[in-house]
């Protein structure tokens, strides 16, 4: 052919298993091309022969007119000799080790899939595992790379003709997706009670299960990364016998709905929910609760927030329908789907082992035999209404990173060898890092037993294999007793480097915006052994991350742990601290709340004040919460982390306009923001009978303008703008969005999380970043 021209082009990032070849295919038969494209470790290669103009428009649309799951992370484009070829095909992927493709996330069911489930005379109606490359499963059910089937965990299904012709044409949607499958060739699915024994099999069982809900029984039911606990969510008394077998009293538990119309029922849905709730991931989106929802009073108690989700599987859109089904146009609904474990134990992945766990739990069992590779959990995320996304600088915070998220990277500022980020003990993840991207895991949860422990280690074995690298260093906590810093400490396989809790925090917030230079840090969140051997965990921190150092500019005022441990899960004695602190003690007759339940502990933790006896000293500005808490008498002590200071944000009375003062004291360093004062003026409002709302309000105002004073101060000294936002008390609605809005009045710029918590669930990429750095 005249004036042809060939060209070679390499595509790294999501283009595996997401029908990046077939849309190559059809792209370059539409434009009249010959050659071909293939799956390489390097990535997808593709080379392309034809006129020049046919080329040019090739490369321009290659980037732009991307599959729906398709992400590029690369690409490069060089001109080769022309071959003369004809025709376009895709030819075998080749075999070889090291890559530069990804995984793609689990997905939510599409709209194709759904309307073949919908339709009577299709062979995939109402099959609860139909999908495309478009949708479904991906990360949970992959073992290894390359994706393909032989690597998943569909190996054990041989495709049937009819799936086999849909998998091998370029032309149809299903082309190599490697979950495909029909009720002829793939997986079975049956309804067991807790010894194992069948009820029922096939769509009898979904509609089984649905009978069974409405009727008040519990059920397991086998999901995407593992098992949920279900229930219907407006039965009073489902709900409270869920709590009771779970040992779950009081913490929130979500529900799912079969669309946007139930959800808007329950909270309130602005368009960021709605693009959330109905977009291809699908998160458990917390949502301000509407009153008179028709929801068991008991399923969130301390908030004013729902959590919701929408179904992302097949299975979730048939059980929901059949649900809706049994108990009739009079009642909600919603289903309670909370993981499937019980206390801190990782969620349950497989059918014997959900059986033997939460045999105590359920009545029902739906299981199937689609084996779950990957424990994923849901992924938590809070939408923020337009006028909070402009204060807060993003439109969402995230609480809990994992299914559909992972495992999405992170674009790191700077190309670096890999190394791999250990995490905390609390919300733990790993994270490893590979050229310039960082790739944090899914929610692994509380290193606290044996089992989260396994579940650790098996993430990240899991992640080596699928990323293909090789780390050369390790960074972990500063804290001894972490597991992940025994982990680190005991394997042979890297050396190790210690990173400072908050300052972890504070480098995850750079490595999201790509920050190279020196920055202001507010690292706000429970404890964390600082480097001066006490407990941090309210410090203003000067950050560099190119130079690799930091420093402690500021702090809040120290308070006392009387019983160390105790005090954490006892807030009162926190509180009782502060106010000896103050002067205040029991003698003085004050009307303190948790006096009528624990007068006998009172004395003994004023002695163990006195004298200084297991009486750790923290600047914590979690604990500053729990302290704020038990003395306005709405937590005494805690059933689980963060309850204190979520009753306490619940109750705000929001006409309130006036702040507490909470000046910063010291001209040396560490300065001091002192939140004694702070608290000084919450308990002689709480003695002199403020209403608590009020309380509440003029102590989140005090704090935030307290922070955003000793912000400017700090950086009028340091001599920069930016400032880093992190650490789990972030996760308050109220801090989230006043605190950034607070610093640009005065004229400096918050940097915020946007693709992960602010709680520990961010440590392990900032811990990451760090060693990256370091080891260039």
């Amino acid at each position: 052919m005249p004036n042809c021209m060939r060209s070679r082009h390499v595509v790294a990032g999501q283009v595996q298993g997401v029908g990046f070849r077939p849309y190559i295919y059809r792209l370059a038969r539409e434009l009249g091309l010959a050659g071909w494209v293939q799956n390489t470790p390097a990535g997808v290669v593709i080379e392309v022969e034809g006129a020049p103009e046919a080329l040019m428009a090739f490369a321009r649309r290659l980037p732009v007119e991307l599959p729906p799951l398709a992400r590029l992370l690369s690409q490069s484009t060089a001109t080769i000799p022309a071959t003369g070829e004809t025709g376009f095909g895709i030819v075998p992927s080749a075999p070889g080790t090291g890559h530069a493709v990804l995984i793609s996330p689990d997905t939510a069911t599409c709209p194709d899939c759904l309307a073949d489930m919908a339709d009577p005379a299709g062979r995939r109606h109402r099959y609860p595992f139909t999908n495309c490359t478009n949708c479904g499963p991906r990360y949970t059910i992959t073992r290894r790379v390359p994706y393909d089937r032989e690597t998943t965990s569909m190996a054990c299904f041989p495709l049937c003709p009819a799936c086999a012709a849909e998998y091998n044409d370029p032309g149809d949607r299903r082309f190599h997706a490697q979950p495909n499958a029909c009720a002829a060739c793939g997986p079975a699915w049956w309804l067991a009670d807790r010894q194992g024994t069948v009820l029922a099999r096939g769509d009898a069982a979904i509609q089984a299960l649905a009978q069974a809900l409405a009727q008040g029984q519990l059920a397991a039911v086998k999901g995407l990364g593992g098992f949920h606990l279900v229930c219907d969510a407006g039965d009073d008394a489902a709900v409270a016998l869920l709590r009771r077998r779970k040992h779950r009293p009081t913490k929130a538990l979500a529900v799912m709905v079969a669309d946007l119309a139930v959800a808007e029922r329950l909270g309130q849905v602005d368009a960021a929910a709605r693009d959330l709730l109905a977009g291809a991931v699908r998160p458990i989106c917390l949502l301000p609760l509407r009153p008179g929802s028709g929801l068991a009073a008991s399923i969130a108690p301390d908030v004013a927030e729902i959590g919701v989700m929408l179904p992302y599987t097949p299975l979730h859109h048939l059980l929901l329908a059949d649900f809706a089904a049994a108990v009739g146009p009079g009642r909600l609904p919603a289903l309670v789907m909370t993981s499937g474990n019980l206390g801190g134990d990782p969620i349950c992945l497989g059918n014997r082992e959900a059986l033997a766990r939460l045999g105590g739990i359920a009545d029902v069992f739906l299981l199937h035999t689609r084996d779950i590779l990957v424990r994923t959990d849901d992924s938590v995320v809070r939408p923020l209404n337009a006028s909070e996304a402009a204060a807060a600088g993003t439109s969402a915070m995230f609480l809990r990173r994992a299914r559909g998220y992972v495992p999405s990277p992170v674009a790191l500022a700077r190309s670096g060898p890999a190394v791999v980020g250990l995490g905390p003990m609390l919300k733990a993840t790993i994270c490893l890092t590979k050229g310039d991207q960082a790739f944090v895991s899914q929610h692994i949860g509380d290193l606290e037993s044996l089992s989260a422990m396994q579940f650790y280690r098996e993430t990240l074995d899991h992640l080596l294999g699928v990323l293909g690298v090789s780390p050369q260093l390790c960074v972990a906590d500063l804290h001894p007793d972490y597991p992940s810093t025994h982990y680190a400490l005991e394997q042979d396989r890297w050396p190790v480097v210690r990173l400072q809790h908050h300052v972890a925090h504070i480098h995850a917030v750079l490595a999201e915006h790509r920050i190279t230079q020196p920055v202001l840090g507010l690292a706000l969140d429970g404890t964390g052994l600082g480097e001066d051997g006490t407990l941090w965990g309210g410090e203003c921190l000067l950050v560099d991350p190119s130079a690799l150092t930091h420093k402690r500019l500021a702090h809040i005022a120290p308070m006392a742990l009387p019983g160390g441990d105790a005090a954490v899960r006892e807030p009162w004695r926190i509180a009782q601290a502060c106010h000896f602190t103050l002067g205040r003690q029991l003698g003085d007759g004050l009307p303190w709340p948790w006096l009528p339940a624990h007068a006998g502990a009172a004395r003994v933790v004023e002695q163990m004040l006195q004298k200084n006896i297991n009486c750790p000293v923290t600047t914590s500005c979690g604990r500053l919460f729990d302290a704020v808490a038990a003395a306005l008498g709405l937590c005494l002590t805690i059933e689980y982390e963060g309850q204190a200071a979520i009753r306490l944000e619940r109750i705000q009375d929001v006409s309130e306009t006036r702040p507490y003062a909470c000046p910063v004291v010291g001209a040396g360093e560490p300065a001091v923001l002192d939140t004694l004062t702070l608290y000084d003026q919450v308990a002689s409002d709480a003695a002199r009978g403020v209403p608590p709302g009020c309380v509440s309000r003029r102590f989140h105002l005090g704090l935030v303008e307290g922070l955003a004073d000793l912000a400017q101060a700090m950086a009028r000294r340091a001599g920069i703008r930016h400032v880093a936002l992190s650490g789990g008390v972030l996760q308050n609605r109220t801090l989230a969005v006043a605190l950034p809005a607070a610093l640009q009045r005065r004229g400096l710029q918050a940097l915020v999380h946007r693709r992960l918590p602010s709680n520990d669930g961010c440590i392990s990429l900032g811990q990451a970043a760090f060693g990256s750095m370091l080891a260039r």
